[in-house]
């Protein structure tokens, strides 16, 4: 009963693989599943490579999404990257996953409003202006984490259409579904994707925007659920 319980609350992961140039994403690979994180970025980077016809020691960066995320997942890319940062003497491009979910709006002429679900009854959240596609969008307030609530409000009080992407809308999307202001972008447009991260990853190598394998920093914005829930049971006592 417990393993069918399980089952039935398992929420897919999504891990996903881009290789790119001056020219764009040249091949890219991505897997929907509800465990192996690990077992399967491996066998990716080695697929992108191949459809791209490069070889590991022809790359030049390591980009990679910092987060804020799942921590599972998070912990895992972020090691992978480093893993190959230190391995081909690299430096690597930290991208943050809501700048990389707004650019799934960059054909959006309003505000745009990236929200991933952050369990817990909370969403990581920041506000865009997007500078047309392909370009980097900026950035018109902090990654922060809060209630849905909270942050309907805020985006209410703002007074003006915002396109909504990502999944911290569709987790909770009885607070936006009739609201006026709202345009709610959908499930196509949820997820960062690793396309995204190569484009972004591509302005910060032009600005020099790179760090070294070991200063590779997590944007966590909350502790990690472990942390919480062990705090939870020593409050409990």
């Amino acid at each position: 009963d417990r393993d069918r319980r399980l089952q039935r609350t398992a929420v897919p992961f999504r891990v996903g693989v881009a290789l790119g140039d001056n020219s764009g994403v040249r091949a890219s690979a991505m897997l929907t599943s509800d465990r192996r994180h690990a077992e399967s970025l491996a066998p990716m980077i080695e697929f992108v490579l191949s459809q791209a016809s490069v070889r590991v020691d022809e790359v030049d960066h390591i980009a990679v999404d910092v987060g804020p995320g799942l921590f599972t997942g998070m912990r895992v890319g972020i090691a992978s990257a480093a893993s190959l940062a230190w391995a081909l003497e690299l430096p690597v491009v930290p991208v943050c996953s809501l700048d990389a979910l707004a650019m799934n709006a960059e054909w959006s002429d309003n505000v745009v409003a990236a929200s991933l679900d952050a369990r817990r009854g909370e969403v990581y959240w920041s506000l865009y202006r997007m500078r047309g596609v392909g370009v980097e969008p900026l950035r018109l307030t902090e990654p922060v984490v809060s209630s849905p609530e909270d942050m309907a409000v805020h985006l209410a009080d703002r007074g003006e259409d915002i396109t909504c992407v990502g999944t911290g809308f569709i987790r909770h999307v009885a607070l936006f579904e009739d609201v006026p202001w709202a345009m709610m972008a959908g499930e196509p447009h949820a997820f960062p994707t690793a396309q995204k991260v190569v484009v972004l990853a591509s302005h910060r190598i032009a600005a020099d925007d790179t760090v070294q394998a070991g200063e590779i920093t997590p944007m966590y914005l909350r502790a990690p659920d472990a942390e919480i829930n062990w705090l939870t049971r020593e409050a409990s006592k």
